[in-house]
């Protein structure tokens, strides 16, 4: 076997990461999802996610991000403290494939990491059950509109697996 020869410039790469379901979470005070002009989906506060599937993930890694996102507390309490979770606010939820974009390389951004679609809808589907969010639709071109709330915005990743 040659030896890797490691200069400044080279880099190693890139290899979809296992297991990281990935949800970029806003709060809002209101948001909506159009599709080809016709409102599909539309909220009052809570949160919008733009979830992303990845190259082997599976239903765990979707059912711990929801679990988690549910009990994420960026909402105000009494006091104006970022402490309250979801409770009865609502969810809207959108794929978002891009989040795996990898743009380390040059301009052009490597979707790899992405799941293929057969393999993300359902998993973006079970997620959007488990915190009973309204949803875009999976794979359209989608105008997305919000007013964000703080701002609050979080990128999150599903838990590790205990054990």
């Amino acid at each position: 076997m040659t030896p890797v020869r490691w200069s400044r410039r080279w880099k190693a790469p890139a290899t979809p990461e296992k297991g990281v379901v990935k949800a970029l979470v806003q709060r809002v005070s209101q948001a909506a999802v159009d599709v080809e002009g016709e409102r599909v989906a539309q909220i009052g506060p809570g949160m919008l996610i733009l979830l992303g599937v990845g190259v082997g993930d599976g239903p765990e890694e979707a059912d711990r991000l929801a679990e988690k996102v549910g009990k994420l507390r960026i909402f105000d309490d009494a006091e104006g403290r970022m402490n309250e979770p979801l409770g009865e606010r609502e969810v809207l939820c959108v794929s978002q494939f891009t989040l795996y974009g990898d743009a380390r390389r040059g301009n052009r951004p490597s979707y790899v990491a992405a799941a293929r679609p057969e393999v993300a809808e359902p998993l973006y589907d079970r997620f959007c059950e488990r915190l009973e969010a309204k949803k875009g639709v999976f794979g359209a071109c989608m105008g997305v509109a919000l007013i964000n709330d703080g701002p609050v915005t979080l990128m999150l990743e599903a838990p590790p697996a205990e054990g």
